[in-house]
């Protein structure tokens, strides 16, 4: 695994993860207890785009589970927007993206917009200007009060994005946001991303998309087998590799390295 002692350890931090376990009992119909996370300790800071990347079953999702309080930790601490991530005030202000969004079909996309804008406890008057700038924004503006079982998949997408970000979050979680997205959709979500960073707020990006990593993150960490394998920027993993490689080489070697047991060729050590 990588350690730094660089900026990151003096920045503000959006997320920390101290010696993070996670061990699911019985996950699989004939097997025993699955570990998905061991000892991870990684520090996220605020105002960047920070990507999470790994194969998949690497433990990515996983570790968004236990910092939003989806399931618990089995072992480590955490801490959310600087306090501890029992603090559950602290999710009124985080957007996040499933990587699968399921929404109640039966809603319309403005009842699920207000919805949730009353759950993070937005004033009706703001919640309703941000409604019609949001419906606006994502292109569902003449599809406001269709229920949302006649929305196409790139339609689900859109909206599970203005979701997101209708409280103005200070931290925007973003699983796989671009899968299966059109061009035009796609650039909706660089934007967003963009918008979030340039206003000082953070966003946590798990994506396999690795032309997407290149273009929006500062740093990432890598994560393989449930163990955090690489933390830093992206220029660093790839010079570890190769002066020439690409962020796709240098993850595939890093990977087979670590898939071996070999000692890691991507170790940074501290001054």
């Amino acid at each position: 695994m990588i350690s730094r002692c660089g900026p990151a350890s003096t920045a503000t931090m959006i997320a920390e993860f101290d010696h993070v376990s996670k061990r699911y009992q019985g996950a699989l119909p004939g097997r025993g207890a699955v570990d998905a996370l061991h000892g991870v300790t990684l520090s996220i800071p605020s105002g960047e785009v920070f990507g999470l990347l790994g194969p998949n079953r690497a433990g990515k999702s996983t570790l968004i589970k236990v910092l939003l309080t989806i399931c618990p930790v089995s072992s480590g601490r955490i801490t959310r927007l600087g306090r501890p991530c029992d603090d559950r005030s602290t999710l009124a202000q985080i957007g996040y993206v499933h990587e699968s969004q399921s929404f109640p079909s039966y809603l319309t996309a403005r009842g699920l917009l207000r919805y949730y804008g009353a759950l993070t406890g937005l004033a009706s008057k703001v919640l309703r200007h941000r409604c019609d700038a949001l419906l606006d924004r994502f292109g569902l503006a003449d599809r406001d009060r269709e229920p949302i079982s006649r929305f196409s998949k790139g339609m689900r997408q859109r909206l599970a994005l203005a979701q997101a970000i209708l409280n103005e979050p200070e931290l925007l979680v973003l699983d796989e946001p671009t899968e299966g997205m059109d061009l035009l959709a796609r650039r909706l979500v660089h934007e967003t991303v963009r918008e979030q960073r340039r206003s000082g707020r953070s966003v946590i990006l798990v994506s396999h998309a690795l032309a997407d990593v290149e273009q929006l993150c500062d740093r990432v960490a890598v994560l393989r087998e449930g163990k955090l394998v690489f933390d830093g920027h992206i220029d660093e993993l790839t010079q570890a590799a190769d002066a020439k490689a690409t962020l796709e080489q240098a993850l595939e070697r890093l990977y087979d390295n670590h898939a071996d047991g070999r000692c890691p060729l991507y170790e940074v050590t501290c001054p």
